[in-house]
């Protein structure tokens, strides 16, 4: 049995120390792993990592990272990877990573993603020279997806780890007309062509917990505002056979507040 605690969109900054370490006291009782989704800082000021990390000191079980929107907004991602790095935290862009946990292979592709939209209603690469640039940096980031997941096809166990959603079904509570920013088909089907069992996504605040890529694989929208919680736990009790089954929260997170920013 594998349980991955998963959340996104902290967006830490210096107020919110001592509001999310609290939380996660009790984490490696219930879980094997922390997958966090992205948007970690408010405005991607590697001080407001520094905080995070703080927070996530001595949690006790491993973390993979994805970076979000607003990590990359004042341009200092090296920075901030070099903060998360040093605290090991592993950060992944297009990359993969292989753990050994009780006895499974768990392997865990990630990407940032980016937006364009969904079937029926989705960016194209014509016309002006910008257009093409926003869609063909999903295209680029989808690609890089996709061969990070064909390179854990040995594993027991595949996670996508992305901050834009791959589906539409996990933005439903946004306004439609946020879904090509929030979001692209083309992520869904890189994770269908090349397989996983389990995608998480954060990036949309309004939106919903649950949701399927058209091949099946299930996605999760952890986003906290979307959790109402500190973190979700997925279990997988069965590799390779079943869906995630989604735990219940735990008794102390039942007072967790979102920070607002």
């Amino acid at each position: 049995m594998i349980r991955i605690a998963a959340m996104a969109d902290v967006h830490f900054g210096p107020d919110a120390a001592g509001t999310l370490g609290p939380h996660l006291a009790s984490l490696p009782e219930r879980a094997d792993i922390l997958l966090l989704a992205g948007d970690l800082t408010r405005i991607g000021d590697p001080a407001e990592a520094q905080v995070l990390v703080e927070e996530l000191r001595g949690v006790g079980v491993p973390i993979v990272t994805v970076l979000g929107n607003h990590d990359y907004h004042a341009q200092r991602v090296p920075e901030i990877v070099s903060t998360l790095v040093a605290a090991g935290i592993d950060v992944l862009e297009g990359d993969s990573i292989t753990l050994e946990i009780e006895g499974c292979r768990l392997g865990i592709a990630g990407v940032k993603g980016f937006g364009g939209g969904f079937v029926g209603a989705s960016a194209s690469d014509f016309g002006e020279p910008e257009m093409r640039a926003f869609v063909q940096h999903t295209k680029a980031r989808s690609a890089r997806l996709e061969m990070a997941l064909r390179d854990l096809e040995a594993c027991d166990l595949r996670i996508a780890l992305l901050h834009y959603a791959p589906t539409p079904d996990t933005l439903a509570g946004e306004r439609a007309e946020l879904y090509p920013f929030l979001g692209s088909y083309l992520l869904a089907e890189a994770i269908d062509r090349a397989g996983a069992d389990l995608a998480l996504h954060g990036h949309a605040h309004a939106g919903s917990e649950h949701g399927v890529t058209a091949g099946g694989v299930p996605v999760r929208n952890v986003a906290q505002p979307v959790l109402r919680r500190a973190y979700a736990i997925y279990c997988f009790d069965d590799i390779g056979k079943s869906a995630p089954v989604d735990l219940p929260s735990p008794p102390e997170l039942a007072g967790w507040r979102y920070l607002a920013h």
